[in-house]
């Protein structure tokens, strides 16, 4: 039985004040909580046997009455009861339980009293000092009750889903409901309250007349969400009232209008479909702003399975200006990608046919020059291994740009090549590769380098390659670890060049010389730009591992070839005849330490060019992680330089405190970008965060931001919680 406490812990003092108000509001508009649990029909009851044991039995046969004691139990149409005594009056289907009464229902629930009286089916009776565990964990105790067709009514009842604190099991818990009367409605899957009391630590803080939540067995059902109240220096005051729509058994939505002082109404809609073959998301909003101009956005996502090989989809992500995602912290992208497709696996073949359009949301973005990918065709084709172990495979591409201003451009790709690997017989692995690259573009308005104008007609190329690649591992067992050192080369003929003047370059833009692309035919990341001439490729890889499962690798190796190449611009690393050198470092000899370096070191002055560290160690009491990248600006590729810094230390402070900081910083700029903490109560019944953050991002007419804001989360009940942005 909950009892009522007189002491208020002093963590509670805290929420009384952050909530009440909030609370009360949310009381008002009727809270009809929604939230995801396992369902369980009722089972019908038909003429089903039952199943019976006791200690000892009789029966008297002048008034018809059976009697039972010590250890019964009865199972009856999904239903237990046990209990010390139990007789039943046939005449009037009447059985009547006593002492340590325990009755179990089908979908969980567990009810304890001292006395019940029940019909013969044990759907409906009467009992007294009733306490219900329900399939959640969370409890309910009153003074009496009553069954109704296997729906139960308290009466004096006190409802929460909070441990008793072992020590004190009379001392109130963290927060409880109690009511002059509570209806457990198993048809509606509901808990309903009359004349009801929120009390946390014992101590009354909101009334309700009537106040209604889903019990443990709904899954899905309609109603409103808890209202959210929050506020920042950009949105100002904004306060949001969901509501949950269960349209059918496969698609849902959320309608949330809301309001912000500093700017106009608007309101979310967020949709879900499945079907048996295929899916729609969709994530939408509309605001009208304080200049009264209608602002919003869409991202959805489409998929369907057409059959075993075909399926489909299309990708929407638009908004109405660029900065709307930003100011009401929805996302902070640079580029939205909307894009349609059709893609087909079988056997060892693959083809999509995809066509992107794009929106960029940067203040030097020109709609006029950014392309419409229509269509972007792709096909590969991986043959079965021969005699010898080798295979053919083909590669294609076709894909057209266009622009309103600029250069338009069609190219067909194809790329057959055949494949051997070997092992030999003192296990050093060799693999060869023959490729024939062959583009053709047709080209519109394209500027030429220099002052030579611009060029319009075809152009393309043709150019094989044979590449040959050997390592040799070494192993070394131990008694807990293992060894590997693993030397590797490889070498690469091809005719010099292949990079025309007239050919456009629109998918090679991003350029990095680093340990993935090490060993790699090509350096650039697209088509469009192909890295010729004879070059041999060489490193080494080390490494420990250990039989529990942590690892230690080294990885380091440089590249050389025998004529310079121009296509590669300063600072790429690659511009001289021997490359600069490219390494990483793994360490993560178990779950308290994860260090990951990449770097890229001058070879001439050993001046490190690149940093990539991503650290993360400690334990759960204190755990610290960093991320620390810089690299110079490199020629010919769209990225600038950047040196970052991300940090974040959280703490596990005890079993239910825990906090966290973060904080990101342009070291190039020498500014901080953002910095936040966040402090988190929980337990098995409440939730409760305080988060504080401040945003230094600037554009356009988005200034620096501050934000304070808290959630508190009634589990089993519903969330309230404010926060600076509309998601």
């Amino acid at each position: 039985m909950m009892a009522t406490g007189t002491t208020l812990p002093a963590t509670t003092w805290f929420m009384c004040v952050s909530v009440a108000i909030v609370l009360g509001a949310m009381l008002v508009i009727g809270p009809n909580f929604a939230r995801a649990q396992g369902a369980l029909p009722e089972t019908p009851v038909q003429d089903e046997p039952i199943d019976f044991k006791a200690d000892t039995l009789s029966h008297d046969r002048d008034l018809d009455v059976i009697t039972a004691s010590g250890g019964v139990e009865i199972n009856y149409g999904g239903r237990t009861l046990i209990a010390n005594a139990v007789s039943y009056d046939q005449k009037h289907d009447l059985m009547t339980a006593s002492g340590d009464v325990t009755l179990l229902e089908p979908n969980g629930d567990v009810m304890f009293t001292d006395y019940i009286e029940l019909s013969g089916d044990l759907r409906n009776g009467i009992a007294s000092n009733m306490r219900m565990i329900l399939s959640d964990g969370s409890r309910i105790a009153a003074n009496g009750g009553r069954r109704i067709n296997a729906d139960t009514e308290f009466a004096k009842a006190v409802y929460s889903p909070c441990n008793l604190c072992s020590d004190n099991p009379e001392k109130a818990p963290l927060w409880q409901l109690k009511a002059v009367k509570v209806y457990h409605d198993r048809d509606k899957q509901r808990i309903e309250y009359k004349d009801a009391w929120l009390e946390l630590g014992g101590v009354p803080v909101v009334y309700t007349p009537y106040l209604s939540h889903p019990d443990p067995t709904v899954e899905r059902q309609s109603g409103f969400l808890a209202p959210s109240f929050g506020g920042s220096s950009n949105l100002g005051t904004v306060v949001r009232t969901p509501y949950y729509w269960a349209i059918s058994d496969h698609r849902d939505a959320t309608v949330t209008p809301f309001f912000a002082s500093e700017e106009g109404p608007g309101a979310l809609l967020d949709y879900r479909q499945r079907m048996l073959d295929g899916s729609f998301d969709m994530d939408s909003s509309l605001a009208l702003d304080s200049e009264n101009d209608l602002r919003g956005h869409v991202d959805s996502e489409v998929r369907f399975d057409v059959d075993d090989t075909w399926r489909w989809g299309f990708d929407v992500h638009r908004a109405t200006d660029d900065t709307y995602l930003a100011r009401y912290g929805i996302s902070h992208p640079t580029t939205l990608e909307s894009r349609l497709f059709v893609e087909g696996f079988r056997d060892r073949n693959y083809l999509s046919i995809e066509s992107y359009a794009f929106q960029g949301l940067g203040a030097s973005d020109n709609p006029d020059t950014i392309p419409l990918v229509l269509p972007l065709i792709e096909f590969e084709h991986q043959g079965r291994p021969g005699a010898a172990g080798g295979r053919f495979g083909l590669n294609g591409n076709v894909v057209s740009l266009d622009r309103d201003d600029g250069t338009d451009m069609q190219r067909i790709s194809v790329r057959p090549y055949w494949h051997l690997p070997y092992t030999a017989p003192k296990g050093d692995v060799y693999d060869m590769t023959l490729e024939l690259k062959a583009d053709a573009y047709h080209v519109n308005d394209h500027a030429l380098g220099g002052t030579e104008g611009q060029f319009s007609g075809l152009t393309g190329r043709v150019v094989p390659e044979a590449s040959i690649g050997w390592r040799y591992p070494f192993v070394r067992r131990e008694k807990s670890s293992y060894q590997l050192i693993e030397p590797i080369v490889r070498g690469f003929i091809a005719p010099n060049g292949g990079n025309l003047d007239t050919i456009p370059n629109e998918d090679s833009l991003a350029f990095e010389f680093d340990d993935t692309n090490l060993f790699t035919s090509n350096r650039f990341s697209g088509i469009d730009k192909i890295e010729g001439g004879a070059r041999l490729h060489y490193g080494v890889r080390w490494g420990l591992y250990g039989n529990s499962g942590g690892r230690t690798e080294v990885l380091v190796g440089q590249s050389y070839r025998p004529r310079k190449d121009q296509t590669f611009g300063q600072n790429t690393g690659l511009e001289d005849n021997v490359s600069d050198f490219v390494g990483r470092v793994i360490i993560q000899p178990g779950d308290h330490l994860d260090l990951n370096y990449r770097t890229r070191i001058d070879k001439d002055s050993f001046d490190a060019r690149r940093h990539e560290v991503n650290l993360s160690a400690g334990i759960p009491a204190l755990r610290a992680s960093t991320s620390y990248l810089f690299f110079d600006a490199v020629s010919g590729s769209e990225f600038a330089g950047r040196e970052e810094i991300n940090m974040a230390v959280s703490s596990q402070i005890n079993k239910h405190w825990r906090t966290n900081f973060d904080m990101i910083r342009d070291e190039a700029a020498g500014e901080t970008r953002s910095v936040g903490l966040n402090l988190t109560y929980e337990d098995e019944c409440l939730k409760f965060s305080a988060q504080a953050q401040r945003r230094f991002f600037r554009d356009r007419e988005l200034e620096p931001e501050d934000a304070l804001f808290f959630t508190l989360t009634f589990k089993t009940l519903g969330e309230i919680r404010t926060d600076s942005g509309l998601f």
